[in-house]
């Protein structure tokens, strides 16, 4: 996805990861009512539902997780965005909602779904751009939820 940088807020060097790093997965089953219900009423607060697949078990995922906990990408995110962390277990939990939203629930995580507000996923075709997370700086986190967001 390109990156429109001059659109975006840049981060500083005070924007650091803190150890430990979340745990944000509680192994809840989750039926494709509840997690439709929790898009509606995102929506319904006039903000993007995110739907964020993974475990804890997961180094990725929670660098991911602890990325998204940095001030400034924590503030923008909680005015732009909902997030619901979606625990996949080890593959055995939650992956038929993977392929409800019409993805291929092939392993890998995280696995990020972003929605529009008419319940759109506008990166469907990057839902697995964040399964190398700890290779990713953290304005790339943030410049592409920056991107996302409508």
């Amino acid at each position: 996805m390109p990156i429109n940088m001059s659109a975006n807020i840049l981060l500083n060097d005070t924007d650091t990861l803190s150890l430990p790093l979340p745990l944000p997965y509680n192994g809840v089953e989750y039926s494709p009512e509840q997690v439709n219900g929790f898009i509606d009423e995102t929506i319904e607060q006039s903000k993007q539902p995110i739907l964020i697949f993974g475990g804890n078990w997961c180094p990725d995922c929670r660098i991911l997780d602890g990325t998204l906990q940095l001030p400034t990408i924590k503030k923008f995110m909680e005015e732009k965005y909902q997030i619901m962390h979606i625990d996949v277990g080890r593959y055995d939990k939650n992956m038929d909602l993977i392929s409800y939203f019409g993805i291929p629930k092939d392993k890998g995580v995280p696995r990020v779904m972003v929605f529009d507000k008419n319940k759109v996923i506008l990166n469907k075709k990057s839902t697995k751009e964040w399964t190398t997370a700890r290779d990713r700086g953290k304005q790339e986190v943030f410049n592409y939820f920056q991107d996302l967001a409508k």
